[in-house]
C-alpha cells in the first residue's frame, strides 16, 4: 500500500490547527496577550527602531524564563513559521534580528493565520524526493543535512508544543480574572 507521507504529514499539523490552536486563540484581547503571569516574564517589546523584538538572552538561563503570549505566539509566527517560509521558499532575508514581532493580538492572528497558510502550502508541493531532500542551506546550520521531512516534522512539534502552552497560559490568565 502507498502511503502519501505529504499528506500524512500535513495531516497531523491540519488537525491540530482545526480543532486545538485556531479556536483556542477565539477572542485573545491585548491585555491577555501581554499578561505577564510572573515577575520577570519575558515578552516582546518595542525598540528603539520601532520594531518589536523578543526578550531574550545568550546564553538562555537555565531554567527558561516564564514568557508571555505575546512571546509564545511571537515565536510561533516569526521563528517557526514565517522565517521558515522565507528560507525555504522565498528569498532567504528573513532573520531574527530584521523580524518585527506582533505587537497586538490581532496582529499576531492575523500573522499566524497567513504564516501557516504559506506554509502548509508549500509543503503540500513536496513530493517524496522533495521530503527526501536535503535541507541545505538553511536558517539554522544545524539542519543543512537533515531531510526537510525533519525539518517539517519538527515545525509540527514546534507548533504543537508552543500552542499548547499559549493554552495553558489562556487557562491561567481566565482562571486568575475569571474571563
Amino acid at each position: 500500500m502507498a502511503v502519501n507521507w505529504t499528506g500524512e504529514v500535513l495531516a497531523q499539523l491540519r488537525f491540530y490547527w482545526d480543532f486545538s490552536l485556531w479556536p483556542r486563540l477565539e477572542g485573545l484581547t491585548d491585555e491577555e496577550f501581554h499578561w505577564a503571569p510572573v515577575p520577570g516574564a519575558w515578552t516582546v517589546r518595542e525598540g528603539p527602531d520601532g520594531r518589536h523584538r523578543p526578550d531574550t538572552a545568550v546564553p538562555e538561563p537555565e531554567p527558561p524564563p516564564v514568557t508571555t503570549i505575546a512571546w509564545r505566539l511571537g515565536h510561533i509566527v516569526v521563528e517557526v513559521l514565517e522565517t521558515r517560509v522565507n528560507w525555504h521558499f522565498g528569498d532567504r532575508t528573513a532573520t531574527r534580528e530584521n523580524a518585527d514581532w506582533p505587537a497586538t493580538a490581532a496582529e499576531a492572528r492575523q500573522r499566524l493565520r497567513h504564516a501557516y497558510t504559506a506554509w502548509t502550502a508549500h509543503v503540500q508541493e513536496l513530493d517524496e524526493s522533495g521530503l527526501a531532500a536535503p535541507v541545505g542551506g538553511a536558517e539554522a546550520p544545524q539542519w543543512e543535512d537533515f531531510p526537510m521531512v525533519a525539518l517539517v516534522l519538527h515545525v509540527n512539534r514546534e507548533v504543537i508544543h508552543h500552542a499548547a502552552e499559549v493554552a495553558a497560559l489562556r487557562d491561567l490568565y481566565r482562571a486568575e480574572y475569571g474571563r
